[in-house]
């Protein structure tokens, strides 16, 4: 009764929290969990739910209530000699290989789309019908028995208001309310991109919040868009709500009368529906590109994935959070730099690691600065400059090529800057000034130009060094010079 209570009061908080998250427009916030976050959180979720349905695909009646892998190996192994029923594992894996290869067919071949909608339907028939008539139940296949007609009963008065659950319920409401959402509105987006419609996040937030808090005021747990069902309902050609309408008057039909024919069901069958739903939540090749692409992001990925397996869901949570706070304030306080060169027969500045064959102007040394600059980054920036500057002074120096004596910022990247920003530029001009080079800015943008000049550092390096572009600062500098490259 009270896990029962705990879940209705989750399902209200988390429709309370995507309702609030739709009508703050605060939708934004889900775009914290990073989609590399997601495909771990998702598979740890997959492989936990999977490992939570041992206990009725093995015939095991006595289970751990933990969800850390830890705990469920422990309690299945230690069942082993006393508690696996051979007819029920041969029930479940046998109707399990069948469901995943229906899977596969309809992966395969998108004609047969309807076969793997409709073969947890037929497993529930078949598996049925198989324990009705050989009584498996008698030896020892646990089956779900007596199931009540008639649609969901009230639970306004089950929701935890006050007590020592609420705190509980809040917070599992919270959590599954934003996996939901995040789950929602990415299932939303992937359809209006194959229809070519837009998604208004915040209205569907509101959607689905409503939804969960008259479900919990019904007897429902948290429930958000399916991905499987929206697929049937797309290959099948549906178009509107009227899909839906229909759906849930073959629920309502089948609660009121059908519900007597499902007393022999096993178990197994139901823990084989779920493994094999939760099976296509591990994505390994999304899972591989994330490590090829970012190796950060793969980071994100593997500490969801492995918090929620080895911890509990929201400790995975938290650490995908946690990491992918790490990498925006990695990328903020540590903004990239670039040294340029100009591309051969052109007047394009361009990254020398990028293009090897543009070329370096004896004596000025381009620096891009790639970030907004704020108080967050502003001495990296600066200190990066500097160092910039003094590799590439030891390197004409070896050379014996002409000193520096101009160092050109290319500015059209930085989209802000703060005060800090602007007093570390006047701190970099004030040690370039003991050096003998002069500062010289090109192409600033509006907002960041308008900084400049009222704060007086326009005015201190002068005018005439800020130019439109690269190459008209280079040539300001350097005419002669320039013309050889």
């Amino acid at each position: 009764a009270e896990y029962l209570r705990l879940a209705f009061t989750a399902t209200f908080f988390a429709g309370i929290t995507q309702v609030t998250l739709g009508f703050l427009r605060l939708g934004f916030l889900i775009d914290f969990l990073s989609h590399a976050a997601i495909i771990g959180f998702m598979a740890g979720a997959a492989i936990t739910i999977a490992l939570q349905q041992l206990k009725g695909l093995l015939g095991i009646q006595k289970f751990t209530k933990k969800t850390d892998i830890i705990s469920v190996m422990r309690a299945v192994w230690g069942s082993v000699h006393h508690e696996w029923n051979w007819q029920t594992i041969l029930i479940g894996v046998s109707f399990l290989s069948f469901l995943l290869l229906t899977k596969y067919i309809g992966k395969k071949n998108k004609k047969f789309f309807w076969v793997p909608a409709i073969a947890p339907l037929i497993s529930v028939i078949l598996s049925t019908f198989f324990v009705y008539i050989t009584h498996a139940e008698k030896k020892g296949v646990q089956i779900v028995k007596n199931i009540e007609k008639g649609i969901n009963p009230s639970s306004v008065n089950q929701i935890y208001f006050t007590g020592d659950y609420l705190l509980k319920g809040l917070k599992i409401g919270v959590v599954a309310g934003m996996i939901a959402l995040t789950e929602a509105v990415a299932i939303g987006r992937t359809f209006a991109s194959m229809k070519d419609y837009q998604l208004d996040g915040n209205k569907e937030m509101v959607a689905l919040g409503a939804m969960n808090v008259v479900g919990s005021l019904a007897s429902c747990y948290v429930a958000t868009g399916s991905f499987s069902r929206s697929a049937v309902n797309f290959m099948s050609g549906c178009e509107t709500a009227v899909s839906n309408i229909i759906m849930s008057c073959v629920v309502f039909l089948t609660l009121e009368f059908l519900t007597p024919l499902f007393k022999y069901t096993p178990n197994a069958i139901l823990a084989a529906i779920i493994i094999s739903a939760v099976v296509g939540l591990i994505d390994v090749k999304a899972a591989i590109l994330v490590w090829k692409i970012d190796k950060f992001d793969f980071v994100a990925c593997l500490g969801a994935f492995l918090g929620v397996v080895f911890v509990s869901v929201e400790i995975g949570l938290l650490i995908a959070v946690i990491i992918s706070f790490a990498k925006i304030l990695l990328q903020v306080t540590r903004p990239r730099t670039a040294i340029l060169g100009k591309v051969p027969r052109t007047n394009v500045y361009r990254n020398i690691l990028q293009y090897p064959e543009a070329t370096k102007v004896p004596g000025v040394l381009i620096v891009r600065v790639d970030s907004a600059i704020y108080f967050s980054n502003s001495n990296y920036v600066k200190e990066r400059i500097l160092r910039w500057l003094m590799d590439e002074e030891e390197k004409v120096k070896a050379a014996c090529q002409p000193t520096i004596h101009f160092l050109i910022v290319e500015m059209s990247p930085v989209t802000d800057i703060d005060t800090s920003g602007i007093h570390a530029l006047e701190e970099l001009h004030r040690s370039l000034e003991k050096k003998n080079i002069q500062l010289i800015l090109a192409n600033p943008g509006p907002m960041v130009m308008d900084k400049l000049e009222a704060s007086k550092f326009a005015n201190l390096i002068g005018d005439d060094k800020i130019f439109l572009t690269v190459a008209d600062a280079v040539s300001s500098c350097s005419p002669k010079l320039v013309e050889n490259v």
